[in-house]
């Protein structure tokens, strides 16, 4: 037995309780379902990961697969997303993809499904859609993306059945502004998130997270085309500066367990990111007033697996 399926052996041993429904995780209630492979807290053993993999994400909130998306569909993806880029096509929201058939397939791609089963189970949505297209820096550094946690923007939960993936449209390195994380930090709580003090601004939505550590280790998460990383909405991570002269591409989608079920967020750290959210959108789409921050995702939201239980 290798040293990672000891040491993972040891953390099934160390299980307080059975892995329990999600709900019950939340509520108290006790309801156990045995059917679906053993889970720890960030992983089901559905007999695709390595030991050393589900090791990998369990303590430090990612894992990086390579050569994960062939290159005919990157190179299918791009050319869509050149159409749009062009104006070619009009697609509703400006990273978004949900409407875009082409482009929607990279969430129902079979490879990537099949890991991203590992983390949320086996209903699977598609709640996030992004088209990532970080221009050279102007000289300003606002081609940064400030360091933050994903599940600042999510109003529904558990944390640990969100997914992102995340794939490289071509080589992605530290001067092109490479994704960066903070391995570990998935294990902690979700932190408050503002915008940064940067002298130049910053994008719009740009939260970036409060209070964390600076000194923390870092990972640069260098990747070639077709590379595509999963990791968990607590994870601490942000990108540099693109300092090259060319455009940095990627295409990402978040993915939840369809058992999530949505929270109220009012009176917690997200309040001013609902704010924002419903003041674009009712100036984007004239919704009026009662529109909710749940009712943003809920409209997002796509099937892509299994049953469409709660979200």
């Amino acid at each position: 037995m290798s040293r990672a399926a000891e040491r993972l052996r040891l953390l099934i041993n160390h299980l307080d309780r059975p892995p329990a429904d999600i709900r019950a995780e939340t509520t108290g209630a006790l309801s156990f379902n045995s059917s679906y492979p053993q889970r720890l807290r960030y992983s089901w053993d559905t007999d695709l990961l390595t030991p050393d993999q589900r090791l990998s994400y369990e303590e430090n909130g990612f894992i990086l697969i390579k050569n994960l998306v062939p290159e005919e569909d990157i190179d299918r993806f791009r050319s869509a997303f050149e159409r749009i880029c062009r104006q070619e096509v009009k697609v509703p929201g400006l990273l978004d993809f949900q409407e875009d058939a082409e482009l929607f397939r990279y969430c129902n791609l079979p490879q990537v499904l099949q890991y991203v089963e590992c983390f949320t189970g086996p209903n699977i949505m598609a709640m996030h859609t992004m088209l990532i297209n970080k221009p050279p820096d102007a000289g300003k550094k606002t081609s940064r993306h400030p360091m933050h946690q994903d599940l600042h923007y999510f109003p529904f939960r558990p944390a640990d059945k969100i997914v992102c993936a995340w794939t490289a449209m071509e080589k992605v390195n530290r001067q092109n502004g490479c994704l960066v994380v903070l391995p570990g930090t998935h294990t902690g709580t979700l932190k408050e998130h503002d915008y940064p003090e940067w002298e130049g601004g910053v994008n719009k939505m740009y939260h970036g997270v409060r209070g964390y550590d600076p000194q923390h280790p870092r990972v640069h998460l260098e990747m070639e085309k077709g590379d595509t990383v999963f990791f968990h909405p607590l994870l601490i991570h942000g990108s540099g500066m693109n300092q090259t002269q060319g455009f940095r591409k990627a295409i990402s989608c978040h993915y939840a367990s369809s058992d999530c079920f949505y929270i109220d967020v009012k009176g917690t750290t997200q309040e001013n990111i609902e704010q924002e959210v419903k003041d674009i959108t009712n100036r984007k789409y004239e919704l009026g007033s009662d529109i909710t921050f749940q009712d943003t995702w809920a409209f997002r939201g796509r099937l892509v697996q299994g049953e469409r239980t709660s979200l």
